[in-house]
């Protein structure tokens, strides 16, 4: 086992060279410990504690049921029956409390009566008696933990968070194109015939509901009359000049571009999860930031790929027809108790952990974890409501505790 790692400058050095985030102040670390020799280990793979001819062999139990500790006690090289020995483990944790253990008798050994979960990382401290006399020792059992100066994580920009409550917004992913409403295009032409004495805008002019398009001489009453724009929008085409006759022809064509529709596909494994209503965040290519809305139409009918397609409106004048889309649809939001932001996790043995911070050290917690969505996931276990946890470039912790390589005792 190695004492607690102190990021090394070399280390940094490194990392912060790798990462940008460095200047000539900023690797303010000590040098690493040394590492102790090799605890020596019992016939049961423990931890051989000695004081004149007493000993007792302390190991971490796990096959076949959870991690507990057993002991085995002997005098001058002899097994001595467990019953006549008295002992207490306190397992000092990092800003997690301790955890007070007894024993009991059992065959040949004390079985402690709790449960160590992980980490198994604390300092270990031991009450012994036997035949009237005490025995006490101490010892660091540390892994996943790392110690960083405050200078230094902060010139990494290594950032934290408060574990607490949190809202998870739980969505699906769809995509689709850009489309205009039905009507935003509107055809213009004369309600009498005659001859087009004026033209009031050009190709590409934008206009207002009763803007004067056109003035006409009906070839019947020879009265000038005037046409007007039907909606807001543009010229978008433009089919007559001034001095030709109506003929009963469209005369330009106005486009109103204030408001678009999306339409994203939704597949068959998803159709329970959208509704009328239901919100969506948009991203339309081309365009930066997204647009959030709401389902307003889900069309009947299906596409030959199975495909329902659900409609957005979107007021937004800035889009273009035909655009690709891509959607998150919102499909169900939850308050949960405690969750942590999905950056902060990496991977420790077989685990999913955070790490906890406490001053300047840092430890894994390993975390049961429950339902995700967005930048949150909820957790189970293994972590306390107000612990302080590492969010941001999380993977220096990481990558300085395989560097350490600290393993426990079993």
């Amino acid at each position: 086992m190695k004492n607690n790692n102190i990021l090394s400058s070399l280390s940094l050095a490194i990392i912060i060279s790798l990462t940008g985030a460095g200047s000539p102040n900023a690797v303010a670390a000590s040098t690493p410990a040394a590492e102790q020799a090799e605890p020596e280990k019992g016939p049961h793979r423990g931890r051989m504690l000695r004081e004149g001819d007493f000993a007792i062999e302390l190991s971490i139990f796990e096959t076949g049921v959870p991690p507990e500790f057993r002991v085995w006690a002997t005098n001058n090289g002899q097994a001595i029956d467990p019953k006549k020995v008295n002992l207490n483990v306190k397992l000092i944790r990092l800003g997690d409390g301790t955890d007070d253990i007894n024993f009991k008798a059992q065959g040949d050994f004390l079985r402690g009566d709790m449960v160590i979960y992980e980490p198994h990382s604390f300092v270990v401290a031991i009450e012994a008696s036997y035949q009237g006399k005490q025995y006490n020792w101490q010892y660091d059992n540390f892994e996943g933990r790392t110690t960083i100066e405050k200078a230094v994580a902060n010139a990494m920009e290594i950032k934290t968070e408060i574990a607490g409550p949190a809202t998870i917004h739980q969505t699906i992913p769809a995509y689709g194109k850009l489309s205009l409403p039905v009507g935003a295009h509107r055809s213009i032409s004369a309600r009498f015939d005659g001859e087009i004495t004026k033209l009031h805008v050009s190709f590409g002019d934008t206009v207002k509901k009763g803007q004067t398009l056109f003035t006409v001489e009906s070839n019947e009453s020879l009265k000038p009359y005037t046409i007007k724009a039907p909606t807001n929008g543009f010229v978008s085409e433009l089919f007559a000049n001034a001095g030709e006759q109506t003929n009963g022809r469209t005369l330009l064509t106005i486009s109103d571009l204030s408001r678009h529709i999306a339409k994203l596909a939704v597949y068959p494994s998803d159709y329970s999860k959208v509704n009328l209503g239901t919100p969506v965040t948009l991203n339309v290519e081309g365009n930066t930031g997204s647009i959030t809305g709401k389902i307003s139409f889900i069309e009947p009918v299906v596409r030959d790929d199975q495909a329902k397609i659900v409609w957005v409106e979107l007021a937004d004048g800035n889009l273009a027809e035909g655009s690709f889309v891509k959607a998150t649809i919102e499909i169900s939001t939850i308050d949960v108790p405690l969750a942590v932001k999905r950056v902060g996790l990496q991977g420790f043995r077989d685990f999913t952990v955070v790490y906890a911070k406490v001053g300047e050290q840092y430890e894994v917690r390993m975390l049961e974890l429950g339902r995700a969505g967005g930048e949150w996931i909820e957790v189970l276990g293994g972590l306390k409501t107000g612990t302080e946890y590492v969010t941001d470039n999380s993977y220096i912790l990481k990558a300085d505790i395989e560097k350490s390589g600290a393993s426990h005792d079993h």
